[in-house]
C-alpha cells in the first residue's frame, strides 16, 4: 500500500518554560537537607497556604480567593492558586502541590524538593525573557515572606542554577510547539534531523552557558567550564529528564489536548540563565531552527559525531578552540557550528522568511553579533550579555584580588553558586544588572506586567481570567489545556469541563467578548 502522504504545516513557535530553583535553609541541619522545608515554604508564600496545612492526597482546589489586585486571604497577592489533575506525592512524588496562579496563567510546584516555576505560554523570544524574570520576581517576594516566618538565624536561600558541586543536577526546560510531522521526523523517522537538532543544542552553549567552578559526574576535572548541564549528559535521546539525561528530550507529551496535529518538544540541555540577551537567544536561536526543521531544510554539515563527547569537550573549553569531529568529516569548534547554522538560517531567510517566528530579524542580528565578537575572540564585550563570561569575569577578579586562592577553593565555589543568588545583596548577578553592566533587552515594565498579568496572545490568558471569574468551591480541576468547574445551575451542581486544546487559540481577542457576554461572577444561573 502506498504511505500516506505526511501531513506538514508551519507552526507559530510558541514557547513555555519550568525551572527549578535551588533551595535550602542556611542556620539549619538536616540529615537529609533542609531542601524539602524551604521549597515548600516558598510555595506556601506563593499560594498563600501554610505548608502544615498540605494535603498531598487530594486534587481539590486550595488557596485564598482574590482577584488580580491581591489576595483577601492569603499573603502573596497573585491571586488563588488551583491543585492540578497531577496529583500529590501519593501519585508523583516529583510533582507535588502543583497550583496554577490567577495573576498570570503560570504554574508553581514541588519537583523532587526545588520550587518550580512554570511560565505562561508565549509567542516570542522576548517575551519568554521577560516572564521567565516575572517568575524570579514572585519567587523572590515569596523567599522574602517566608524568611520572615523562620526562626532567628536561618534563612531560605534561593538559587539560579543547575547544579549545586554535589553531583545534583536539576533542570531548567523549554517547550516548545511543532507539527506532528516534525516532532515525528526529528525523534522516529529522520536520524539527521535528530543529529542537527542536538548539534545545535550542544554548541549554542557558547552563549547559553551559565558557567560553573569544576566538573561533576565522573567527567574529567577542570577549573572552570562553560555549561552546568553538560556534565550529567549521557545520552542522545531519551524520555528521562533525572538519570542518564538525554540531550534531546523525547518526552510525547502535548499539553493539547488530544490533537493528532501538533506536539510539544520538551527540551531539556540548557542552563537556567539570568542574562536577557541570553535568553532571547536561547529561545529565538531554537524557534528559528525548529522552523528549519519544520520547513525540512537543514544543513547536515553542522552535524557533530559523537554529540555526549563533544558535550563536555565544549563545556571544559572555555577558551572556545576545541574541536569536534563532524558527521561529514573534518572537525569544528562551537562557534563553527554555530556560524554554518546561522549562514544557513540566513539565507532560508532571504529565501523563504520565518512568519512563525516573531521578531525574527532581531534574533538573526543578535546572533550574528554574538557569534562575531566569540570568533574575535572579544569576549569583555559580550559579559552583559552571555552569563558564563560574565561569571568568569567575576571569578578571575576575586582570584586577583586574593592571592591565597585558587579555582579549587571553597571560596570559588561559594561565589560560583551565589551568582544567580535572588538576594539582591548576596547574588553577583544583581548588582550588576543594577549598575548597568548587564545588556537589558526587556524592560522592567514588560516584566513587571508578566507577574500580575498573562500574554494575551495565548490561551494563558483565558487560563488567567477564568481563575479569576470563579469561586475556589466552582473550580474543581485546572491542567495546562483544560479547567473543571462545578456550579451551581437551577439548584443542582453540574460539571463543566472547559477544553483548552489549542494554545494558539483562546487568546484575549478571542475569549474577552465572550467573558463579556455573560453574567457576572456570583450569579448562581451563570455558566461558562
Amino acid at each position: 500500500m502506498p504511505l500516506e502522504p505526511r501531513r506538514n504545516r508551519s507552526i507559530p513557535k510558541l514557547v513555555g518554560a519550568d525551572f527549578e530553583l535551588g533551595n535550602f535553609i542556611l542556620g539549619l541541619e538536616r540529615q537529609e537537607g533542609t531542601g524539602p522545608e524551604a521549597s515548600r515554604a516558598l510555595l506556601a508564600e506563593i499560594d498563600g497556604i501554610p505548608a502544615s496545612n498540605w494535603s498531598y492526597g487530594s486534587y481539590s482546589s486550595h488557596g485564598s480567593h482574590g482577584s488580580s489586585g491581591g489576595s483577601s486571604g492569603g499573603s502573596s497577592g497573585y491571586g488563588y492558586g488551583w491543585g492540578s489533575l497531577y496529583g500529590g506525592a501519593s501519585n508523583n512524588p516529583q510533582d507535588q502541590g502543583r497550583v496554577f496562579l490567577a495573576s498570570n496563567g503560570a504554574s508553581v510546584y514541588v519537583d523532587l524538593d526545588h520550587l518550580e516555576c512554570a511560565v505562561p505560554e508565549v509567542l516570542s523570544a522576548f517575551d519568554l525573557a521577560a516572564v521567565s524574570a516575572a517568575m524570579l520576581r514572585i519567587a523572590r517576594e515569596a523567599q522574602v515572606r517566608a524568611n520572615e516566618n523562620l526562626p532567628p538565624g536561618q534563612r531560605i536561600q534561593v538559587l539560579v542554577n543547575n547544579s549545586d558541586s554535589k553531583s545534583h543536577s536539576y533542570g531548567s526546560h523549554l517547550n516548545f510547539l511543532i507539527s506532528r510531522a516534525t516532532w515525528d521526523d526529528i525523534l522516529e523517522l529522520r536520524p539527521h534531523y535528530l543529529q542537527f537538532l542536538a548539534s545545535h543544542q550542544l554548541s549554542s552553549m557558547i552563549y547559553t552557558g551559565q558557567g560553573k567552578v569544576g566538573s561533576e559526574n565522573g567527567r574529567p576535572e577542570v577549573d572552570y567550564q562553560i555549561s552546568q548541564r553538560a556534565d550529567f549528559f549521557e545520552t542522545v535521546s531519551g524520555t528521562q529528564t533525572t538519570y542518564r539525561r538525554p540531550i534531546v528530550n523525547s518526552r510525547d507529551e502535548t499539553l493539547c489536548g488530544k490533537s493528532r496535529d501538533l506536539a510539544r518538544l520538551h527540551v531539556i540541555s540548557f542552563d537556567n540563565t539570568l542574562c536577557s540577551g541570553a535568553n532571547v537567544l536561547k529561545v529565538g536561536s531554537m524557534q528559528i531552527v525548529l522552523a528549519l526543521l519544520e520547513a525540512e531544510d537543514i544543513d547536515t554539515r553542522c552535524s557533530v559525531d559523537d554529540l555526549v563527547g563533544a558535550a563536555v569537550a565544549w563545556s571544559h573549553d572555555p577558551s572556545l578552540e576545541r574541536r569536534v569531529r563532524l558527521v561529514e568529516g573534518g572537525k569544528a569548534t562551537a562557534i563553527e557550528v554555530q556560524q554554518r547554522i546561522l549562514e544557513h538560517a540566513l539565507a532560508h531567510r532571504d529565501r523563504h522568511g520565518f512568519e512563525t517566528v516573531p521578531r525574527a530579524d532581531e534574533i538573526l542580528a543578535l546572533w550574528e553579533d554574538t557569534l562575531a565578537k566569540l570568533a574575535e575572540g572579544d569576549l569583555d564585550a559580550l559579559v552583559g550579555r552571555v552569563d558564563w563570561i560574565l561569571k568568569q569575569r567575576i571569578l578571575e577578579r576575586a582570584l586577583e584580588q586574593r592571592g591565597d586562592l585558587d579555582w579549587k577553593s571553597p571560596e570559588l565555589k561559594y561565589l560560583d553558586q551565589i551568582f544567580g543568588s535572588l538576594d539582591p545583596d548576596e547574588g553577583l548577578f544583581c548588582p550588576h544588572l543594577r549598575s548597568g553592566l548587564v545588556e537589558r533587552w526587556v524592560s522592567d515594565e514588560e516584566i513587571e506586567h508578566f507577574v500580575h498579568e498573562p500574554p494575551e496572545d495565548t490561551r494563558a490568558w483565558t487560563r488567567a481570567m477564568l481563575l479569576r471569574r470563579f469561586e475556589p468551591d466552582e473550580i474543581e480541576k485546572v491542567d495546562w489545556d483544560e479547567v473543571t468547574l462545578r456550579l451551581e445551575t437551577n439548584g443542582a451542581r453540574r460539571k463543566f469541563k472547559l477544553r483548552l486544546d489549542d494554545p494558539l487559540g483562546f487568546t484575549r481577542s478571542n475569549s474577552q467578548p465572550l467573558f463579556e457576554s455573560t453574567s457576572q461572577k456570583g450569579d448562581s444561573n451563570a455558566n461558562p
